[in-house]
Parts: C-alpha cells; structure tokens; sequence
C-alpha cells in the first residue's frame, strides 16, 4: 500500500528486500572490481581475462546458490545473495542460469535462441550505444 500521497510504499516488508538487493549489489560490484583488477594484475592486460574470470566464477556460484537455497529454504536471502551480490558482481550469472533453466525445462530451442540472441543482440546494442554516443559527443 502507498501513504497518502501515493508516494511510498508503507509497509516495511515491501522495502527489505530493495534494501537486500541494494546492499548485495554494493558488495558484489567491489568485488567485481577486486576481483577483475587482481586477475588483470596477475595475467596482464591485452585480454579481458579478469572479465572472464568474474563471469565464470559468479555462474558458477549462481549454480551454487540454486541448489543450496532450494534445500536449505534459503529462499528469503536470494534477494541478497542472487539479485544483489551475484547481480552486481555479474549479470552474466543470471544469464547462465536462465539459459540453464530453459534447456532443464526441455525447451532446448528457446535457450539456443535467448544464448544466441542475448549475446548477438547485445553486442549489437553496445556497437549501436557506441555509434549514437560517438555521432551525438561528437
């Protein structure tokens, strides 16, 4: 329910779990920064390795989390853990688990397609940004 003003929600269940998301996310992005910059320091830069290692490692840990708040009825903190600290440390864990989710369900298609046009059209959503910005700043 909204305040009077219609505003704001009054209930304080309605908040927490923005709150948890907001403060997973917060610890998930520095540790996405840690993370990338200390594999970038380790292997050198010319590949974007500490990228890859950040996004195999919150998949894998995406993986990690289903099954742990699944049979554990952890299912209060996947606001935290999944949305937040995996969401801000990387969203290609949430893609992994989709695409995952989909071929689990037998809809093998659907997950090659959402694989394949998640990566095709957000390539081409960043050439696209990149073209704008560059005609727009320019």
């Amino acid at each position: 329910m909204l305040d009077k003003r219609g505003l704001w929600p009054q209930s304080d269940r309605m908040m927490t779990p923005l709150f948890q998301v907001a403060l997973g996310g917060a610890i998930g992005a520095s540790a996405r920064y840690l993370t990338g910059n200390a594999v970038t320091r380790w292997l050198g830069h010319g590949f974007p390795a500490g990228t890859l290692v950040v996004n195999i490692l919150g998949s894998f840990l995406m993986g990690v989390l289903v099954v742990a708040l699944a049979r554990k009825g952890g299912q209060a903190a996947a606001p935290f853990l999944m949305t937040g600290l995996l969401g801000g440390f990387t969203t290609f864990s949430a893609f992994s688990l989709d695409a995952v989710t989909l071929y689990e369900r037998g809809q093998v298609v659907a997950a090659s397609g959402y694989v394949v046009g998640s990566v095709v059209l957000s390539l081409a959503g960043l050439v696209a940004g990149l073209l704008v910005a560059r005609m727009v700043l320019t």
